[in-house]
């Protein structure tokens, strides 16, 4: 998991949405607890906000160079599948880079 220690080299900016309570924001709610602290540390200066809103469907936001941004639908998805998710999210960043 080498990739997390570059995340902030390759995106700009990651927000994760997701409401405080539904069924459907479960994971993301368990994926932001056990992992924002390590990927904080790792992205000191990375902007990773947390938003969340009653009844929102769970999100996660990346923004790239240039004001680009791409997002991902979180329902349905495991933790291991939102980490593989923003992983995704990070190498796109990657092979945009000239």
């Amino acid at each position: 998991m080498a990739w997390r220690g570059h995340i902030s080299k390759n995106i700009k900016e990651l927000r994760i949405l997701m409401c405080q309570s539904s069924p459907a924001s479960s994971s993301a709610r368990a994926f932001v607890e056990k992992n924002y602290k390590e990927l904080k540390t790792l992205n000191p200066k990375l902007p990773i906000l947390v938003r969340e809103c009653s009844g929102v469907e769970p999100q996660l936001w990346a923004r790239y160079d240039l004001g680009v941004e791409k997002g991902i639908k979180l329902e349905g998805l495991t933790e291991t599948q939102i980490s593989k998710a923003l992983e995704d999210l990070v190498k796109a960043g990657e092979s945009s880079k000239v």
